[in-house]
């Protein structure tokens, strides 16, 4: 059985992370999950509430501008 992939973006902020999820496909629907908190304990809560056995995710990461 092939697993489906969905997205993950996630916009890092100082104390919070803005979360956006997306199916696989040309044409999927962007949405917002939400916003959860900065922690790695609160990443593992996320990966554990999106994680199943017939989805396979794929994370983003927006870095946002870089200044020299």
């Amino acid at each position: 059985m092939k697993k489906s992939i969905t997205f993950v973006g996630l916009d890092v902020h100082k104390n919070s992370i803005a979360v956006a999820i997306a199916d696989a496909g040309r044409n999927a629907e962007v949405r917002n999950y939400g916003i959860i908190g900065g922690t790695l304990e609160d990443l593992d809560r996320l990966v554990k509430k999106l994680s199943s056995s017939d989805k396979e995710l794929h994370f983003v990461y927006e870095a946002g501008p870089l200044r020299l």
